[in-house]
C-alpha cells in the first residue's frame, strides 16, 4: 500500500462543476505524474464546501490550505510549489492575509465557517461521496448497526420524539410524530419515502447533501423503515439533478453490494430496499401527497386531508415522507444521543438549519447554522454583508411560500416561531438578500409569477385567485394601479390562505401579505405617485441628466442604443424620455455620476 501524505480535495457539487472542477482534477493527475508524486498525493473530488461563490475550490491538506477560484493553469503552480516544495501558493488562498510563514488559519475559523455547525452537511466536502469505505471510516451505518442490534423500534422512535427534530422541509412538523403514526397502523406493507424534489427558486441544500453525502439519507431512511415496519423505500427527485441521481443510484448500488440494503441486513430478520423515482420538476410535487400521486404514476395534483399520509400514503397504505435534510440529521440523532440534539438551537427549534444564501450577498452559498441565529449574524457575519456599499433592504425566506424580513428585523432569531411571527416562514431554506435597488412590489410578483406558473389548477382559489392577484401585481408594477387595488389584494391574498386546497395556495400569498405589511409605502408610492422608489419598475421608471454634473463629454449620447441623448458638447445633455427604452447603460457609462434613476 502506498503511503499517501497529502490529500486534494476538489469541490465536485453543482456549481463546482459547472466552473470546470473536472478539468481541475484531470490537470492535478497530469502535473503529479509530471513530478513523480503521484502515489503520495491523493486527490478527492468531494461534495460542495459550501462557499459557492468562490467555487472552484481546491482544499489541500494535512495544512489545510484553502484555495479558491482555482483555475486550471493554477495547478501546475500548486503542485511544483506547494505539493512539491511545501511552499503555500499564498495569492490563490481564499484568505489572502495570510503570507508565507504564517499560520493557515483552519476552516472553523474563516468568517464564513466559525459561525456554522454542521450536522446535516457534516460530511459534505470532507468525503468522496462516491465511495462507500470513506462514509463507513466517517461513522457511517454505525447508527443503523445500533439501531438494528440494539434498539427496538419503538425505542427508535422514542429517541427521535426526545431529541424534538422537526421536519426541515416547510412547516416544521414533529419528525417522530409521523413515524408514531405510520408504525401504529395495522401490520402490513408500509412506505418510506423521501422527498428530494427541491423546487423553491435559488434553493439547493437537499441536491448539496444527495451530492456531497447520499449514504447518510440512505442509512437514515433504513432506520425510519425500521421504525415504522417497512420494507421499501422510494426517494422522489428530481430529474434536473443529474450529479445528486447518479451519486444516488451508485451509494444504493454500493449499500446493496455491502448487505446494508436489501434482506437481513446487519444479519438480523429486517429487510428494507431503495428506489429512485424521478420528478418531472412541477413545484407542487413538493407537496407530500402530491409527490405520492406521481410516485404512483399519475399527474402530481395534491390530495385533501385527512386521511394523512402516515394512515392512508402512497397506494393507500401507510407511509411517511420526510425531506433529505431532515433525514441527513437522524444518524447523528442516533450516535449521539437525544439530549446532545436538544442542546442545539432553541426551546421549540432544536439543532441546525441549512439554508441557501444568495442574492445581494457577498458570500452566496451553504450554510448551516443552530436555530436561533440571528438574520443579522447570517447576512453580515456569515454572508459577508451587502456588495458594492449598499444597504441591506430585506430578506426573503421560505422562497414563494415565505415573507419578506425588513431591515428593522434583522435581529430576528432564525427558528420556526420567530418567523412566523413576524410572518415570514422556515420553509425548506432559501434565504435570498435584496438590497437598496429591489423593489418590494416587483419581489412580490415575481414570487407569484412562479407560483402562477407551478399551480397544479386543481382548485380554484390558487388557480384563478392567484392569477388575479398577479394581475393586480402587474397592474401595479406599469403605473395604472389605484388605492383600490391595494385593499383588493388584501382581500384576495386572506381569502385564497383560507381555501386553497394544499400547502402551494395557501402559501402562495405570503410574499404579497408580508410586503403590504413592512413595505405598504412602497406599493402607495406606485399607485399615488406612479413612481417606484427603488427604480426597479421600468414602467415607472426615468433616467435623468444632473445639468449641474454633466460635463458634456458625449459618452452617454455615444453609448445610447437607441439615440435617445443628445446635446452639445461641453454642456449638458438631455434624455428624450419619449425615446428613451430605459435600458440603463447611460447611467453605467458616466463617468461622473451626472445620470440618476428617478
Amino acid at each position: 500500500m502506498n503511503l499517501v501524505r497529502s490529500h486534494v480535495l476538489v469541490c465536485g457539487g453543482t456549481g463546482c462543476t459547472s466552473s470546470g472542477c473536472e478539468k481541475l482534477i484531470k490537470e492535478f493527475d497530469v502535473q503529479l505524474a509530471k513530478a513523480g508524486i503521484d502515489k503520495e498525493v491523493k486527490v478527492v473530488k468531494t461534495g460542495c464546501f459550501g462557499l459557492c461563490a468562490l467555487g472552484p475550490i481546491v482544499i489541500v491538506y494535512p495544512e489545510g490550505a484553502f484555495y479558491s477560484m482555482v483555475k486550471e493553469e493554477n495547478i501546475e503552480e500548486i503542485v511544483n510549489e506547494h505539493l512539491l516544495k511545501g511552499r503555500i501558493v499564498t495569492h490563490l488562498l481564499y484568505d489572502e492575509s495570510v503570507h508565507e510563514g504564517e499560520e493557515i488559519k483552519p476552516l472553523n475559523e474563516i468568517d464564513f465557517y466559525k459561525k456554522q455547525m454542521r450536522i446535516a452537511l457534516r460530511n459534505c466536502g470532507v468525503i468522496d461521496p462516491e465511495n462507500i469505505d470513506e462514509y463507513i471510516a466517517f461513522d457511517g451505518y454505525k447508527a443503523l448497526g445500533k439501531v438494528l442490534t440494539e434498539m427496538t423500534p419503538e425505542e427508535v422512535i422514542a429517541v427521535v420524539k426526545e431529541s424534538s427534530l422537526r421536519g426541515r422541509g416547510g412547516a416544521g412538523f414533529p419528525t417522530a410524530l409521523k413515524w408514531e403514526f405510520a408504525a401504529k397502523q395495522p401490520k402490513g406493507q408500509k412506505f418510506v419515502c423521501c422527498n428530494a424534489d427541491e423546487g423553491d427558486p435559488g434553493a439547493f441544500m437537499d441536491r448539496s447533501i444527495l451530492e456531497g453525502d447520499p449514504h447518510c439519507v440512505i442509512e437514515a431512511m433504513t432506520i425510519a423503515a425500521y421504525a415504522i415496519g417497512s420494507n421499501q423505500g422510494y426517494i422522489y427527485i428530481r430529474a434536473e439533478y443529474p450529479i445528486a441521481v447518479n451519486r444516488l443510484q451508485k451509494a444504493i448500488n454500493q449499500a446493496k453490494e455491502y448487505g446494508l440494503l436489501g434482506d437481513n441486513i446487519f444479519g438480523t430478520d429486517f429487510s428494507f430496499d431503495l428506489e429512485i423515482r424521478l420528478g418531472a420538476g412541477a413545484f407542487v410535487c413538493g407537496e407530500e401527497t402530491a409527490l405520492m400521486t406521481s410516485i404512483e404514476g399519475y399527474r402530481g395534483e395534491p390530495r385533501p386531508r385527512p386521511p394523512f399520509p402516515a394512515v392512508k400514503g402512497l397506494w393507500g397504505v401507510p407511509t411517511i415522507l420526510n425531506n433529505v435534510e431532515t433525514y441527513a440529521n437522524i444518524p447523528q440523532i442516533i450516535l449521539n444521543g437525544a439530549e446532545w440534539f436538544k442542546g442545539i438551537g432553541t426551546e421549540k427549534s432544536k439543532g441546525t438549519k441549512v439554508f441557501a444564501l444568495g442574492g445581494k450577498i457577498h458570500n452566496t452559498g451553504l450554510v448551516e447554522v443552530p436555530m436561533g441565529t440571528t438574520l443579522r449574524e447570517i447576512v453580515e457575519e456569515i454572508g459577508g454583508g451587502i456588495p458594492d456599499g449598499k444597504k441591506f433592504k430585506a430578506a426573503q425566506t421560505g422562497g414563494p411560500s415565505g415573507g419578506c424580513i425588513p431591515t428593522s428585523l434583522i435581529d430576528t432569531p432564525i427558528d420556526y416561531d420567530s418567523l412566523t411571527k413576524i410572518g415570514a416562514m422556515m420553509g425548506s431554506g432559501g434565504l435570498i438578500v435584496m438590497d437598496e435597488d429591489s423593489c418590494m412590489v416587483d419581489i412580490a410578483k415575481f414570487f407569484l409569477e412562479f407560483t402562477v406558473d407551478e399551480s397544479c389548477g386543481k382548485c380554484a382559489p390558487c388557480r384563478i385567485g392567484t392569477k388575479r392577484m398577479l394581475e393586480i401585481l402587474e397592474k401595479i408594477t406599469s403605473g395604472n394601479g389605484t388605492v383600490e387595488d391595494i385593499e383588493n389584494l388584501k382581500d384576495l391574498a386572506n381569502t385564497i390562505k383560507s381555501s386553497a386546497l394544499c400547502g402551494l395556495g395557501q402559501t402562495a400569498p405570503n410574499p404579497i401579505l408580508s410586503t403590504l405589511k413592512y413595505f405598504e409605502d412602497e406599493y402607495m408610492a406606485h399607485v399615488v405617485e406612479k413612481r417606484c422608489p427603488a427604480g426597479a419598475c421600468k414602467d415607472l421608471l426615468s433616467y435623468v441628466i444632473i445639468a449641474d454634473k454633466c460635463k458634456g463629454c458625449t459618452i452617454c449620447a455615444k453609448n445610447c442604443p437607441v439615440n435617445a441623448i443628445s446635446g452639445e458638447v461641453k454642456k449638458p445633455f438631455v434624455i428624450d424620455q419619449d425615446t428613451c427604452i430605459k435600458c440603463g447603460v447611460c447611467e453605467g457609462k458616466c463617468p461622473f455620476k451626472a445620470i440618476v434613476r428617478q
